[in-house]
């Protein structure tokens, strides 16, 4: 299993946290969840950070169940939709957006394995 995830590092503009998460919620997950090969999306909003640290005020993360679904997905149309659309959420953000790519491996925690 693979994920896609979308940094946003930097902050929201003051005054728009609340329009930035809406913008979000309305115009941005309806498209993201018509990725193609997508099995998951999900969007992590800052709640705290340890002082000194970089700020990422939102993460989308997205999982596929391999490099070639991730592919299938970034060329496709709706992607591109959501590129543009994108650009109206920046107009509320200071900073940049990067994508990085990760192999994931889940790993039960002790006290469930103890159980088992």
């Amino acid at each position: 299993m693979y994920l896609r995830a979308a940094f946003f590092e930097g902050s929201i503009r003051p005054g728009c946290e609340e329009a930035f998460h809406r913008f979000v919620d309305e115009r941005l997950v309806p498209l993201w969840t018509r990725f193609p090969g997508a099995t998951r999306v999900e969007v992590l909003r800052e709640v705290e950070a340890e002082d000194g640290s970089h700020r990422y005020p939102m993460v989308l993360q997205l999982t596929y169940p391999d490099r070639e679904a991730i592919g299938r997905a970034l060329a496709s149309p709706v992607r591109h939709e959501s590129r543009a659309v994108t650009q109206e959420l920046l107009k509320m953000f200071d900073g940049r957006v990067f994508h990085v790519v990760y192999r994931h491996a889940a790993h039960a925690m002790a006290a469930d394995a103890a159980r088992a």
